[in-house]
């Protein structure tokens, strides 16, 4: 009986546990926030052919110009080994969405070793897709350069 009342005193005072509600967060912007003139520089990576991967990421290029603002942020996806199946244009399992999202200044970065090793050529590339020699290397320099680097 005084557990009873003890409980029921606790309640009506606001004292017991209670599970508490997760809530969103606002992202805080560093400083300097992104701008026209200085965007985010945000850098992904396709490396395998799992259409649900590549989409992810593809997902991932779209978000941060949402979040950002399609003026404060730059977006590049360096695309390398089993992942350039993504960009050749006839066997591209997400062609109109690289098509779509190069409209958007979404670059594509393929790798000229991967082109070499499987014996393609740039011509099967997407229109409008760039390579590199190295797409590995690409992700270093731009690293060094300020680039962020996600990996989905």
């Amino acid at each position: 009986m005084i557990r009873t009342l003890f409980a029921a005193l606790l309640l009506g005072l606001g004292l017991a546990a209670a599970p508490v509600a997760a809530g969103q967060l606002e992202t805080e912007l560093a400083d300097p926030p992104p701008d026209f003139d200085a965007p985010r520089r945000i850098l992904l990576q396709i490396s395998t052919d799992d259409p649900r991967k590549i989409n992810d990421t593809l997902y991932n290029a779209v978000n941060m110009q949402k979040f950002y603002g399609m003026d404060n942020v730059e977006v590049a996806i360096v695309v390398f080994g089993p992942g350039m199946t993504a960009l050749y244009k006839e066997s591209s399992p997400v062609r109109e969405r690289v098509e779509s999202l190069l409209k958007y200044n979404v670059q594509f970065i393929g790798c000229g070793n991967t082109l070499e090793a499987t014996k393609r050529s740039p011509e099967e590339l997407i229109e409008g897709v760039d390579y590199v020699q190295a797409g590995v290397a690409e992700i270093v320099e731009r690293q060094l350069s300020g680039w962020t680097y996600v990996h989905p």
